[in-house]
């Protein structure tokens, strides 16, 4: 296991742990060769899909992606480009390597700034001015591998986080959720599913995981789409060839009754998975992320009392003990914690949360409860 946390949570659990970034492809490279590892393998995050494929193709491993096509589903600029030339809807967007690039386009504020090849929303921006623009398109290209920088229409509406999973070159829709995020921020809170905006959409967010599909030529791979719907029409906002991030693989497991981290160990070893035509179960469930102000972190309080008396179906723990925040939330990856909540009705799924909010605690070493409660708005 790679990581560039000293004492990632996963650390436990694995046989052999290096501290060293999954994106220090030479790093991963030679610790693959070192150790004979047969399999290089990454599911939830983004940006390592361009390490696997390429140092599964420098080594001769087994991978689902090859190195081409991992640029390509990885760099934001490049698929942009793709989504324009073949009909896949997407947001007005200029890629831009200066600002001046950006003043030639003539797209009108608010804009929003995205790095072209970052992930967990670092970077990006909703900008309501000439000010707010230059800071923002500086920052991102800061954190841009490639120094680029997309920027694009904002859009209004319910962004709709869609996990499909792509068969011999046909896109099957696994779930469908809604996206909740912190106001004024790019940074999710919770993931709810079923998401009445997305079934209102479902035809054309089909259409668009096809187009994808074809575009882009994903023969076995899952798809995670992010889009987002003002009720009458589907943008795609980007889209990577893996699972959803954090919990998402847990939501599809409850909603379409498959293992899709398994599946995609499976793909990887070159054993192509089936996937029948999916029913989407009808259940509600909700996906809670929790963040935290300033402090150390020691300890969660309340969780397992709520999960043994069947309020929680779960709970989960990102970050380790002894971990320091400093009170800002920036990105997704930010989050200390998280917990699932099922039910068979919308009004049972409010009271178990509900519930859940009023008990759950993240205790930091002083003894002081530092969980934002306040972020966690009605649905």
């Amino acid at each position: 296991m790679a990581d560039y946390y000293e004492s990632p949570v996963a650390r436990k659990y694995a046989d052999v742990f290096y501290q060293v970034s999954t994106l220090d492809v030479d790093a991963i490279r030679n610790i693959a060769a070192r150790e004979k590892v047969g399999l290089i393998i990454t599911v939830c995050t983004d940006q390592a899909l361009l390490t696997m494929a390429q140092v599964s193709e420098n080594l001769g491993l087994p991978c689902y992606l090859d190195y081409a096509t991992a640029l390509n589903v990885t760099n934001k600029q490049y698929m942009k480009k793709v989504f324009s030339e073949n009909g896949i809807p997407t947001a007005e967007y200029v890629s831009a390597d200066n600002i001046h690039e950006i003043l030639r386009a003539g797209l009108q504020f608010p804009l929003v700034v995205k790095p072209a090849d970052c992930n967990s929303s670092k970077g990006v921006v909703k900008v309501n001015d000439m000010a707010g623009l230059e800071e923002a398109f500086n920052a991102a290209k800061s954190l841009s591998r490639s120094h680029s920088v997309v920027v694009e229409r904002c859009i209004d509406g319910a962004e709709i986080s869609v996990d499909a999973w792509i068969e011999n070159g046909k896109a099957k829709i696994l779930c469908m959720s809604r996206n909740d995020k912190i106001p004024g921020t790019f940074v999710i809170f919770r993931g709810i599913y079923p998401s009445r905006e997305a079934l209102a959409m479902k035809d054309k967010i089909q259409d668009a995981a096809q187009k994808i599909a074809d575009a882009f030529r994903l023969k076995n791979c899952p798809l995670l789409m992010q889009c987002i719907t003002d009720g009458h029409e589907v943008n795609v906002l980007e889209f990577s060839a893996r699972t959803g991030g954090g919990t998402k693989h847990i939501m599809i497991n409850h909603v379409a009754g498959l293992d899709v981290v398994d599946m995609t160990v499976e793909l990887a070893l070159g054993n192509i998975p089936h996937v029948d035509d999916v029913s989407m179960a009808d259940i509600y469930l909700a996906d809670e992320f929790i963040y935290c102000s300033a402090g150390v972190f020691d300890r969660l309080e309340g969780f397992d009392a709520l999960k043994e008396n069947g309020i929680l179906s779960d709970y989960y723990l990102f970050k380790w003990q002894g971990a320091e925040f400093d009170g800002s939330i920036k990105n997704s990856g930010d989050r200390i914690a998280g917990y699932t909540v099922i039910a068979d009705s919308l009004e049972s799924l409010r009271d178990k949360r509900d519930k859940a909010l009023r008990e759950v605690r993240v205790i930091d070493i002083s003894g002081r409860d530092i969980m934002r409660h306040d972020l966690f708005t009605a649905f």
